[in-house]
């Protein structure tokens, strides 16, 4: 018995040890992905690999069995990568290529990971891919003109309802989801409005499904709406801004994230280049300021890793990313650790494996 108890418990320090944090950035310019190994404990990242997809990469998602990258390729002809993550070293290899029907600023799966979505802002289109049972996507099923300035789709964790932000058209569409078929039709109602050039952008649900969360581009506020699940609807509960005290500028709110225990959430501003810090109500799901850290140069594109101990801000101007350990008594963001990676790094996903 001893015996049995020290095996498994050797057994499972092993596979302690072999678990590992892969982060992967897509960097438009230079049109490549930076695989990058995350060591929770020092505090660090190191290069592990570079691959070259050969078009201007962007908007990435990970499978939900954390098997496959799937990033979209905003030149033409416009398309989404299928890779293979190697669970033992993090690398990717190419498993093949799908059309997209636009240019697309944002990809994401369905909760049966069957469905790849995606929204187009130059087209002003959302639409829908099927993946094969090999993980790599397939033909277009479905292709929906909606509102100028698609942003943003995701759906809800019951998969019966698909949300869609019009940057242009200050609204978000609400969409039934019919997950055998792979199609979308129009919910009752199907917008909300949001204020005139306020440039919905994008958004995340809180874990328990009772909160939306919503970043303005173009006036950088951020929403709390009350998410009716059974009905597929919002209803607006709290506005504040993302803006730092005494700015003047232009604003240009790009991304924002909840950490997994959901306690904090975290925008970020491209002219200031801050990161805002948000302590969440765990009873009304609203929002306390608690103030900005300044980081990359334009941070576009950010993550929380699984954990919920640390950031990943990306630096479209300055091509390089910051890691800030997350206090997680304040929330607030310890010193980053920078490295360059390559050119107009923009999306960030991290993947814990096995």
């Amino acid at each position: 018995m001893k015996k049995t108890i020290a095996s498994l418990l050797w057994l499972a320090v092993a596979g302690q040890a072999s678990a590992a944090t892969w982060v992967y950035v897509s960097n438009a310019d230079s049109q490549e992905i930076s695989v990058l190994a995350l060591d929770r404990d020092k505090g660090t990242l190191t290069p592990v690999q570079t691959l070259a997809v050969g078009g201007t990469v962007m908007p990435m998602v990970v499978s939900h069995d954390k098997r496959v990258l799937y990033a979209a390729l905003r030149s033409q002809p416009f398309r989404v990568a299928s890779m293979s993550i190697d669970a033992a070293t993090g690398k990717l290899q190419k498993l093949g290529e799908a059309p997209l029907a636009d240019s697309m600023a944002n990809i994401d799966l369905d909760a049966s990971g069957k469905w790849l979505f995606a929204a187009s802002y130059q087209g002003g289109k959302i639409s829908v891919n099927a993946i094969g049972k090999d993980g790599a996507v397939g033909a277009i099923q479905q292709l929906v003109q909606t509102g100028p300035n698609a942003h943003a789709i995701h759906a809800d964790a019951a998969n019966r309802y698909v949300l869609a932000t019009s940057l242009g058209g200050d609204n978000i569409s609400s969409w039934r989801f019919d997950a055998e078929k792979g199609l979308l039709s129009p919910n009752d109602p199907a917008l909300t409005t949001t204020a005139a050039k306020a440039g919905p952008r994008h958004f995340v649900w809180d874990k328990a499904q009772r909160h939306v969360y919503l970043l303005d581009e173009l006036d950088a506020a951020l929403h709390v709406f009350a998410w009716d699940a059974a009905r597929g609807t919002l209803k607006l509960e709290q506005s504040t801004t993302t803006l730092p005290a005494g700015f003047s500028g232009k604003p240009w709110a790009a991304d924002l994230h909840l950490t997994p225990d959901g306690r904090y959430l975290y925008a970020s501003e491209r002219t200031s280049s801050t990161l805002s810090a948000f302590k969440v109500d765990a009873a009304t799901g609203q929002l306390q300021p608690l103030g900005q850290t300044p980081t990359e140069k334009g941070p576009r594109g950010f993550a929380i890793d699984p954990s919920g101990r640390y950031l990943i801000a990306a630096g479209q101007e300055s091509h390089s990313i910051s890691l800030y350990a997350i206090d997680a008594a304040t929330g607030a963001l310890g010193k980053p650790e920078r490295l360059a990676v390559g050119k107009n790094p923009n999306w960030i996903e991290i993947v814990d494996l096995p």
